[in-house]
């Protein structure tokens, strides 16, 4: 768990969204960050007081999935481990913030924006990148800063453990001798061509398999929804854009997009008047318009000294960058017009233009389309949801209300309860399938909001309870599970035979043996439990393999460990080991620190 502590504050997926919540304020306002998912439902555990609840769990472990974290087909699995996870990280914010642990707001700005992961080819921000990557994971813009702030803070706290310790020579060194390890070995795979004969199934083997493995078999309670669904996206996709709006919305964008910017800019002194610089700006675009390079007139006049070298270059501003009267030059001027006098509180500046970063129209053609299209339909889309809620509430039934709105509606296949697939993949859908007025009553529900441009009312078609599905239903499953079973079992019984051989100097062992060489670094692409036995093993003696064997998912592997030697250092092995030795002790002191929360806390499961 205090690994995963640590990976989340330095994941692709956490240093992706962290940026998104600055430029979130920046461009919406505060009112878009909507809060993180509260502690409302059936309350799990109370850890010192402080609940865990099941929509909680749900939240985090659907999040886990649309993050990678967590495989699908493993949510069932992963379900107690993750509420765990909760509980030791609860206990961790607990001591931090018992510690007085605090990170300023600007803190956490300056983390966000030194990230690179939301910036575009040219270094700046990309609203869409980030409104894509915070979505994908999972996380609302103020969630996520939350969830930030706590694993910074968690970072403050390993800092402050690893810096209070220290790491003896010789630890550093028994770390360097292992990671220097050298492991010569054969190997030989064993499979189901190896026994004598196929493992065989009885309806015993079958029947014994299922009822001690009856939680597997487990399935959750389920309802089959129908539905209506009112989408914007669809209604847009029957409008036709004019291609004179399509032009017009083109040319309005050009008026906000970021440009590059130089100017030559005067100062005003005792020496010099404004009249005086106005006269002076005045001829140098006489020059201009004679033909001289606006650069060249720039590094030979303009007073501003961090621009001058650069032919007057300020590099690439949006709106707000520079001021009111600056913006209102810039902005105005097209790719290589030379504005008039710009006055502001630095001097007095003829500005130009040097690059417009606009899309090219026939790349925001289907952009400015989809734009102009949705906005078209807005208020129709408004009218029609108007409807649905007012036609849904009163209606016993989906299909007079689909009919008076002229909507298909839809049904879904089973739904399981707590898996966030289908339609339980849409916020709030499972929460109305299962509450009482739509469950028990067998009311319409409520029209939800899944997006800005999706409206949804369900109701229940069929229901069934959680409930062990019988063997007969599952008996394909059990089969294969106790084929694997009792293969993998013979498997081993046949290595231990064929070790045992070895041991005692027979050569009736295997012929096709593999070679491999294998550092704690280099696995020889060989399953993670052989490597792991490999190194597990005593040092042979000389001339004497040490025997063994590892059960994969393909089979059994037997091992012969031949030889352990010690590869040349390198100062890249040295560093590694340093980083290593001092991160094994802080991992030490962090579980030390966890157990005592665990036995210090009082932690009540419902």
């Amino acid at each position: 768990m205090l690994q995963d502590i640590r990976d989340r504050s330095q994941s692709w997926v956490v240093k992706v969204i962290i940026g998104a919540v600055i430029v979130t304020m920046a461009l919406f306002g505060v009112e878009s960050l909507v809060g993180l998912l509260g502690s409302d439902g059936d309350e799990l555990v109370s850890v010192n007081g402080e609940p865990i609840s099941r929509q909680q769990l749900d939240f985090s472990l659907q999040r886990a999935i649309r993050s990678g974290q967590i495989a699908p087909e493993q949510e069932r699995q992963a379900r107690s481990e993750l509420l765990e996870s909760m509980i030791n990280d609860l206990l961790m914010d607990q001591y931090i913030e018992k510690g007085g642990l605090y990170l300023s707001e600007e803190q956490i700005d300056r983390f966000i924006v030194t990230l690179p992961e939301f910036q575009d080819a040219q270094g700046r921000f990309s609203s869409e990148q980030f409104r894509n990557r915070l979505a994908a994971a999972g996380f609302t813009p103020m969630g996520f800063r939350q969830q930030l702030r706590v694993d910074l803070e968690r970072g403050q706290l390993e800092e402050g453990l690893i810096n209070s310790d220290f790491a003896l020579d010789g630890e550093r060194q028994r770390l360097l001798e292992l990671q220097r390890q050298l492991r010569t070995f054969r190997y030989h795979r064993l499979s189901q061509a190896d026994l004598d004969e196929p493992v065989e199934v009885s309806e015993e083997d079958l029947a014994s398999y299922y009822e001690a493995n009856r939680d597997d078999y487990l399935r959750p309670e389920q309802v089959m929804l129908d539905y209506l669904i009112v989408d914007r996206g669809q209604m847009a996709e029957a409008v036709e854009v004019d291609e004179d709006a399509l032009r017009d919305a083109w040319q309005a964008e050009s008026a906000d997009a970021d440009r590059r910017v130089s100017h030559i800019m005067l100062t005003l002194s005792d020496e010099r008047s404004r009249a005086d610089a106005v006269e002076q700006l005045d001829a140098i675009k006489e020059r201009l318009a004679k033909g001289e390079s606006f650069a060249d007139l720039a590094t030979e006049l303009s007073e501003d000294d961090s621009s001058r070298d650069q032919g007057g270059d300020i590099g690439v501003i949006s709106r707000g960058f520079l001021g009111e009267r600056f913006d209102q030059a810039a902005f105005s001027l097209s790719k290589g017009q030379v504005s008039d006098v710009v006055e502001t509180d630095n001097g007095l500046h003829l500005i130009q233009v040097t690059e417009v970063e606009q899309e090219p129209f026939d790349q925001a053609r289907e952009r400015l389309a989809e734009r102009l299209a949705l906005a078209e339909v807005d208020d129709t889309f408004n009218e029609r949801v108007q409807r649905l809620i007012d036609e849904s509430f009163a209606a016993d039934d989906l299909d007079s209300v689909a009919e008076a709105l002229g909507i298909e509606r839809q049904t879904t296949d089973w739904l399981s309860r707590g898996k966030k697939s289908g339609l339980f993949a849409e916020s709030g859908v499972e929460q109305q399938a299962f509450s009482a007025d739509v469950l028990v009553e067998g009311f319409n529900s409520e029209v939800l909001e899944l997006d800005n441009d999706r409206r949804i009312v369900i109701r229940v078609r069929e229901h069934r309870e959680e409930t062990t599905l019988p063997l007969s239903e599952v008996r394909d499953e059990v089969l294969t599970a106790v084929s694997e079973q009792k293969t993998r079992d013979a498997l081993l019984a046949r290595g231990e035979q064929i070790l045992a051989e070895l041991r005692e100097g027979a050569n009736s062992a295997p012929a096709d043996w593999t070679q491999a060489n294998v550092t704690r670094q280099q696995s020889a692409r060989l399953p993670n439990v052989v490597i792991d036995k490999v190194f597990r093993l005593p040092h042979p003696e000389e001339g004497q393999p040490v025997f063994s064997q590892a059960a994969t998912e393909s089979g059994v592997i037997l091992i012969a460990l031949e030889n352990v030697s010690l590869e040349d250092t390198s100062p890249q092995t040295e560093a590694f080991v340093s980083r290593l030795s001092q991160q094994v002790r802080a991992n030490a002191l962090l579980d030390g620190l966890l157990q005592y929360l665990h036995d210090e806390a009082k932690i009540v499961r419902h």
